[in-house]
């Protein structure tokens, strides 16, 4: 029997026809909901109607049950555990709004300070996103700071994007200033080699600081540097083999690579008491690590993007730097933990008081301050890798740089040579003693580091506020940044700044410089530990 004459019931029209025909889903749920709704007919002889409608009875229990678990099951479920998931997303994206406006408000602030700080200092114009950024191009920043300096004397502020600014100092008497404090390096660029070095002398500051300086300092006594003289005069040796060999080749030699390869081999000897042989062999892992960490570090420095940890470490150097410092890590921990294990027997410490020399590492094992304390395993690698660090990177450079001045002016080069024919005599091999003697040489020295500083600039977070010798002033907190290069280069202390001329350092024209006109280790209480070690070094070579 039809539904049509059931009451209650209706056929849909042409025009529902022909959308559910077009409708799937739409037509598969009414489907189901017909069959399931549709009730059981039972046409009773004794209860027929004059109409011939038949009677409907209820659906039954279980008919019910399929229709109520059909309909949950097609309705879209839009709560979770009873909570309304529009409630959810709506209190989601206020929360987020919320710090998002927070953020805002705080970089806004950030801004106003910085520009209120620096609003003494005029300065080349910025861009309101940028800063200074897009002009300071990978290999530029000299250039161009140099160019603003002759515009700005004394300091002028340098922005890195909106929300982070140094002032950048070009004049020993504002150096002066801020090396006379005691004030910590900054937490922007000194940050980026903790992960490598953790926090030795190089970042420390306060309480600490000051213990680890005072624990250091006996290391680096002439006593303990004249014994690495043999040990720096094998290392070169080996180099200058090298060179002889390559040069019969009649191609350039990149010089900078294989001075940073002898550095490294003289640190590990002068560090360790180990011979890496990395100058002739490049398998050596943990050499390779220090070699590659060196190149990164100075990388992320100079390419403004990686001073974002989330795209650094996101990004194929990122886990290249993470994979070197795991590496050199090891082998730091598998040395000391070594040598404090060969300590512990008696003998061995008797065999180490009576070595030739102490290496770094034995005179860090050893030091203990007025209430017998050491260096934990942790401040131990911290102190061993930055050693490693500012050991080899700078002095390499350094020599570098010397040896491209004596290649530019040959005729310093040659009373350079004649100094130490002289000095040397018949020997071969050059001893502590006639290091004192080399006086044009160490000129040489100097004037290169003049022109060409291994370490361009150094920073610091002030913790108080200074006021400069001309009545300005910066706030708590201000970064502030001793270009070194600019200084040694600054006309109104040198004359012709960009003339090679060692007699610069003679002793009557030294005693007529501002104290603080020449700057190549700093100055200070924070100045760099191992000035005397890298002089020899470069002296030796």
């Amino acid at each position: 029997m039809s539904p049509r004459g059931c009451a209650g019931w209706t056929l849909p029209s042409n025009k529902d026809s022909h959308d559910l025909a077009t409708n799937q889903p739409l037509k598969s749920f009414l489907f189901a909901q017909y069959w399931l709704r549709l009730p059981d007919y039972n046409c009773s002889k004794r209860r027929v109607r004059q109409d011939n409608e038949c009677s409907l009875r209820e659906p039954n229990r279980s008919s019910r049950n399929m229709t109520s678990v059909l309909e949950r099951g097609l309705k879209p479920s839009w709560s979770w555990l009873g909570v309304d998931i529009y409630r959810v997303f709506h209190l989601a994206a206020v929360f987020g709004l919320t710090c998002v406006l927070l953020k805002v408000i705080q970089l806004y602030h950030r801004r106003q300070e910085l520009i209120k700080a620096f609003s003494s200092f005029p300065s080349h114009p910025t861009h309101w996103l940028y800063g200074h950024v897009h002009e300071l191009l990978q290999g530029e920043i000299l250039n161009k700071t140099e160019l603003w300096s002759q515009k700005y004397p004394y300091a002028f502020p340098l922005w890195f994007g909106s929300f982070s600014a140094f002032l950048n100092i070009t004049h020993p008497d504002y150096a002066k200033a801020v090396f006379a404090r005691g004030d910590p390096k900054d937490n922007v660029s000194y940050r980026h080699i903790v992960p490598w070095i953790g926090k030795g002398l190089l970042v420390l500051h306060g309480p600490k600081w000051y213990q680890h300086r005072k624990l250091l300092t006996p290391g680096f006594h002439y006593d303990i540097l004249k014994l690495y003289v043999p040990l720096i005069a094998d290392s070169t040796k080996v180099m200058l083999d090298k060179w002889e060999q390559l040069i019969t080749q009649e191609k350039s030699v990149e010089l900078f690579e294989h001075v940073s390869l002898m550095t490294l081999d003289s640190i590990m000897k002068c560090a360790f008491s180990y011979q890496s042989n990395c100058q002739t062999d490049r398998e050596n892992s943990y050499i390779r690590a220090v070699f590659d960490l060196s190149y990164l570090v100075d990388q992320r420095l100079r390419i403004f993007p990686y001073h974002n940890d989330l795209i650094y470490w996101l990004s194929p150097h990122g886990f290249q730097f993470r994979k070197a410092c795991q590496l050199a890590h090891r082998h730091t921990d598998k040395v000391i933990r070594e040598r404090k294990e060969s300590l512990k027997d008696e003998r061995e410490r008797e065999k180490v008081q009576k070595k030739r020399h102490l290496d770094f590492l034995d005179i860090l094992l050893h030091a203990k301050d007025e209430n017998g304390a050491g260096l934990s395993d942790e401040d131990l690698r911290a102190e061993v890798d930055t050693f490693m660090f500012e050991g080899h990177d700078t002095t390499a450079s350094g020599i570098s740089w010397l040896l491209y001045c004596m290649a530019l002016y040959p005729e310093h080069q040659q009373r350079c040579r004649e100094e130490i024919k002289e000095i040397l005599g018949d020997r071969t091999t050059i001893q502590w003693d006639d290091l004192g003697k080399m006086t044009y040489s160490t000129m040489c020295i100097k004037e290169s580091f003049r022109l060409y500083p291994p370490v361009p600039g150094v920073s610091r977070q002030l913790s108080k506020p200074i006021t400069f010798h001309d009545g300005r002033t910066l706030p708590e907190g201000s970064l502030v940044a001793v270009s070194i290069y600019l200084i040694h280069r600054n006309p109104s202390m040198w004359k012709d700044p960009l003339v090679f001329d060692p007699w610069r350092f003679s002793p009557e024209n030294v005693s007529d410089r501002h104290s603080h006109a020449f700057l190549p280790f700093a100055a200070g209480s924070r100045n760099c530990i191992g000035q005397q070690f890298a002089m020899t070094e470069l002296k030796v070579a």
